[in-house]
């Protein structure tokens, strides 16, 4: 069996290959995360998974190697990691009391073959003060995280009116499909 590699710093994307019983190493490169112009809010994920991908190939020519990005769009824009509170604050605002897309691109591939694919997940958030939103900011330090917000943690629990798609998807990997991918499509299963 190949070795596999997550090419993420994620804390939760490890957690998630752990969990589901993947062996796998942790590398970690500076990539440049720009966008082409013409890459679409709704590719933006699997479009930089895949850039990312190839920036691994070229150092790593054995393994195989699993990248991923993920992006909330909401209002057609996409939200990414927060630069500061203040944009935090701004990103929550403008989904409270709306639903918006968590998209994750990712890419899997071995020196032979290459998969990527994104998964949608669609949540809907209920109305949230400003008092809930700065008390999540304050306890919760969201900077991690695109669109300000972890579905796991408290802002999760209180704010989020329903969802349509993976939880884990929201969370920053859709794994099911990555489980069922590195098993169908590339031989690497934990059992």
């Amino acid at each position: 069996m190949q070795k596999l590699i997550v090419a993420s710093n994620s804390a939760r994307r490890q957690q998630l290959m752990k969990d589901a019983g993947f062996h796998f190493e942790v590398h970690v490169l500076d990539v440049d995360e720009t966008l082409g112009e013409d890459v679409s809010n709704e590719m933006a994920a699997e479009y930089l998974a895949e850039k990312k991908n190839k920036a691994y190939r070229a150092i790593f020519k054995d393994e195989v190697i699993l990248t991923s990005d993920t992006v909330v769009i909401s209002n057609r824009e996409i939200l990414g990691k927060p630069l500061d509170e203040k944009d935090a604050f701004r990103m929550i605002a403008s989904m409270s009391g709306k639903s918006h897309e968590v998209v994750s691109g990712v890419c899997i591939s071995s020196p032979e073959h290459k998969v990527s694919f994104s998964e949608v997940t669609k949540v809907q958030f209920e109305d949230l003060a400003p008092a809930e939103i700065e008390h999540y900011i304050k306890n919760y330090q969201p900077f991690d995280k695109a669109g300000s917000y972890g579905i796991q943690e408290w802002i999760g629990m209180i704010g989020i009116q329903s969802i349509q798609g993976s939880f884990y998807n929201v969370m920053g990997l859709p794994i099911n499909r990555v489980y069922q991918t590195l098993r169908t499509e590339f031989g690497i299963s934990p059992l």
